[in-house]
């Protein structure tokens, strides 16, 4: 088996039901090379010093070359909209990153997301109410979808009448970040550039609309900005809202997707939880760790030469940190294949960390933990109708496009 097959098969959909195998393989070799692509770091460790490390870059305009990397042509096209922080180094990444914390999280606005607390609530138990029949539904497409995009369009200030153009935008966007091998970068720039430049077009003219009418909402409070050195230029936050959709959305549906998953294969924990919600908590972090909803990142770019577990990286190199490879890596992890809300120790990788640690996390945390304890606390002996479910075909934000349910009632 060559270090370039092993990665292929990550990428292959038909690893998507279960990559760990692969994961647990790759970590044998901590640091793969991909014939003239990108080098694969699997271990803990490992990943969470390269997080920090400012030789590393996320700025795709560092690589030396494309050539033999699944991901060249990812990057955004000038035509649409200029990359977001998430894909920027300091000092611009710091200073769009602190402009769009501004309204959403401390020390501005420190309780913004704790306030969302009862909208949040309000939303899914709607969602849930909806479920016509219990005996077959589908809880991707039912609740665990809409619930993240509506959130962040109401974070936004979108319109409701407008929030169904969100989910084919959200949808097509994350899948245009998938490495896959088999398309063309031309084939893959194309789809996620359409999708930008059609939420762009709308995104300029709802923004247009809050500059002159700034109203509570996260979009209004970035549109009309904090004096010269705190305001965004349109295409920036054009670029940064396209980001939060994202952000907001894709990661969340896969957590509480395959967090559900998790549970009914784990019956004793659900019953746990629906004893005890506040058991949530920890358990969306073991959730993080054994089943991210982000498994990789990829197209991270060395600015120097540098040597991990003795291998030597050269200047400009691609790299790409398997998240999920080192949230269970037994040098880090008692027991990392096994699923245990009540470990005591979960430091996990699945959020990122340092200065790109994930924006949304308080969001995306609290929107797991009150979906996964409404729903425990809600379904009547809730099955899987098919297992392993169907998946979506993106390796990087990975989880199930559908997961059909049966229970013998919903509770009020």
């Amino acid at each position: 088996m060559t270090e370039q097959d092993i990665l292929r098969r990550i990428l292959d959909p038909a690893s998507r039901p279960n990559p760990y195998p692969l994961y647990e393989e790759l970590r044998k070799t901590p640091v793969h090379h991909m014939e003239g692509g990108p080098y694969a770091i699997s271990h803990y460790h490992d990943i969470l010093g390269l997080l920090h490390d400012p030789r590393i870059s996320s700025d795709a305009r560092n690589l030396a070359s494309t050539a033999g990397d699944p991901l060249a042509g990812e990057e955004e096209d000038s035509t649409t909209l200029p990359p977001s922080f998430l894909k920027l180094d300091p000092p611009e990444h710091d200073r769009l990153r602190r402009m769009t914390n501004r309204p959403f999280g401390p020390p501005h606005s420190p309780h913004r997301v704790e306030e969302m607390r009862g909208d949040l609530d309000g939303i899914f138990k709607e969602l849930v109410d909806g479920v016509t029949d219990p005996g077959n539904f589908d809880l991707v497409e039912q609740v665990s979808y809409p619930f993240p995009v509506t959130v962040i369009c109401r974070l936004l200030g979108v319109p409701k009448e407008d929030e169904p153009r969100f989910h084919v935008w959200a949808d097509t966007l994350a899948a245009s970040l998938d490495p896959d091998p088999d398309a063309t970068p031309e084939e893959k720039a194309k789809v996620g550039q359409d999708a930008r430049m059609e939420l762009g077009m709308y995104l300029a003219g709802l923004i247009e609309e809050r500059r002159k009418n700034p109203g509570p909402d996260m979009l209004s409070q970035l549109a009309v900005g904090h004096g010269k050195d705190e305001t965004m230029t349109t295409m920036e936050l054009l670029s940064t809202a396209a980001l939060l959709l994202i952000a907001g959305h894709e990661t969340t549906v896969n957590l509480i997707t395959n967090g559900m998953l998790t549970l009914l294969r784990h019956p004793e924990v659900l019953r746990d939880l629906r004893k005890n919600p506040d058991l949530a908590v920890p358990l969306v972090e073991e959730l993080l760790r054994y089943e991210p909803p982000v498994q990789l990142l990829p197209q991270r770019t060395t600015l120097t030469e540098i040597e991990v577990q003795g291998v030597t990286i050269p200047k400009g190199a691609s790299m790409w940190l398997m998240l999920a490879a080192g949230n269970r890596d037994p040098a880090r992890f008692e027991n990392p294949e096994s699923f245990d809300p009540y470990r005591k120790d979960i430091e996990h990788l699945g959020l990122g960390s340092g200065i790109h640690s994930c924006f949304g996390a308080p969001l995306a945390r609290l929107e797991a933990q009150l979906a996964l304890a409404e729903l425990a606390r809600r379904l009547e002996k809730p099955r899987l109708m098919e297992d392993p479910p169907p998946y979506r075909q993106n390796a990087v934000l990975r989880g199930p496009r559908h997961l059909r349910i049966a229970c013998d009632g919903i509770r009020p």
